[in-house]
């Protein structure tokens, strides 16, 4: 039984058989075996459902923050990197029926494709016999905690935002990043420069040109940072 299955016996949460399947069906698959149904209209359900008990939750639970601040938590949860860690830690990716294609290039492990099944599996959840107060339990005991744990991040709530603020507050105008990547199709790996007022200031790799820039721009951050702040020592001395 995968831990899927398992969570949601924890929960009490049941899900229809017929939406299972269709929410694990790739359209891969479902193009190279007649052209039948699958899971892109409940992906599309289990978004909408996912932004709103995310957003629901961060109302209620961070009563203080200005909106701005609660849209870069949900931002920071709500993507396809956040759902790809979750779709791991539920062992989807043996699950989904996927066609010979994706098979072939990992698709089992694909953040993209991860991703999409598990806001279809939420759209599923959501359509079975529970509807809306089991697809809430659902998404706040697999994502409450990652909200929370955004609200301590600070700045590295959304590097990228947090470096172009810093930037633009001190006259050294926007980032802007360079790229490159290496390695075959299935495992391709990709590095990002950050290049401040024309000097490169960090850089950063990872499975997705967005990680990679992520990683350029925490470090161009900090590098910034604290030069600003030696700079703001040095003129008080």
């Amino acid at each position: 039984m995968s831990r899927f299955h398992e969570l949601l016996q924890e929960l009490g949460v049941p899900i229809d058989p017929q939406l299972l399947v269709l929410a694990l069906t790739h359209r891969s698959w479902a193009y190279e075996n007649g052209n039948g149904p699958h899971n892109e209209r409940l992906e599309f359900l289990g978004d909408a459902v996912l932004e709103i008990v995310v957003t629901e939750h961060l109302y209620q639970a961070y009563p203080d923050l200005p909106e701005g601040h609660l849209a870069k938590m949900r931002a920071a949860v709500v993507n396809a990197h956040s759902l790809a860690g979750v779709a791991r830690s539920l062992e989807l990716g043996p699950m989904i029926k996927l066609g010979q294609g994706e098979v072939n290039t990992r698709g089992h492990d694909k953040d993209s494709i991860l991703a999409d099944t598990t806001e279809a599996l939420i759209g599923a959840i959501h359509l079975s016999e529970a509807g809306a107060q089991g697809s809430s339990a659902f998404v706040r005991h697999l994502f409450v905690p990652l909200v929370d744990k955004a609200a301590a991040l600070g700045p590295g709530l959304d590097w990228k935002t947090s470096l172009q603020e810093v930037c633009v507050a001190a006259g050294l105008g926007h980032p802007t990043y360079e790229h490159t990547q290496s390695g075959p199709e299935h495992k391709r790996r990709f590095e990002a420069s950050v290049l401040v007022d024309g000097e490169k200031r960090g850089t950063g790799d990872g499975t997705s040109k967005r990680l990679a820039e992520i990683r350029a721009a925490e470090v161009a951050y900090r590098r910034i940072t604290r030069a600003l702040e030696r700079a703001a020592a040095e003129a008080e001395g």
